[in-house]
């Protein structure tokens, strides 16, 4: 079987000599469905996000502000993975878990001084693991800085927008 190492390496290489050769766009798309809803390609499948019950959804379509928690979720999972097998560490299983806080008040313009999006994120880790107290802090501390969302929450990326007609 091949190692992660045996995987990355050449790709590090690779980057290395040709810095441009790491940048890649990633993209999602969707189309907008009935009612206040929008069908998100996944890759794997369809997925239908609308509003939030404490918005006025019903509940049966996902709320976009649980998969921006799920988001997180999966990137700090798969990089504390990466980072656990890089510096040799038995991570047996555990969970990773995100918990976010929200007053909607800012989303339906309720209260002017409410802010719209999460105010409050938290990011668990429970581990089945023998590592020490100083190997999980350098677990935490480099999955926290190599995860790809985390790190776009934290350092807020330059967004931009656009709107046309077809």
């Amino acid at each position: 079987m091949t190692s992660l190492r045996e995987i990355q390496d050449p790709l590090k290489a690779r980057y290395r000599d040709d810095p441009a050769a790491a940048r890649v766009t990633l993209s999602a798309s969707g189309r907008l469905g009935e009612g206040v809803t929008c069908s998100v390609d996944t890759g794997r499948a369809m997925a239908e996000a609308g509003l939030h019950p404490a918005t006025g959804g019903d509940g049966a379509a996902l709320c976009s502000g649980d998969m921006l928690l799920e988001a997180l979720v999966a990137c700090a999972g798969v990089t504390l993975r990466a980072v656990a097998t890089s510096l040799g560490l038995d991570v047996r299983g555990g969970t990773v878990r995100a918990e976010g806080d929200l007053d909607f008040r800012g989303t339906l313009a309720v209260a002017k001084d409410a802010p719209v999006g999460f105010t409050d994120i938290r990011l668990s880790f429970e581990l089945d693991t023998s590592a020490s107290s100083d190997e999980l802090a350098t677990l935490q501390k480099l999955t926290e800085r190599y995860c790809v969302v985390l790190q776009s929450l934290v350092s807020a990326p330059t967004v931009s927008t656009t709107v046309t007609a077809q």
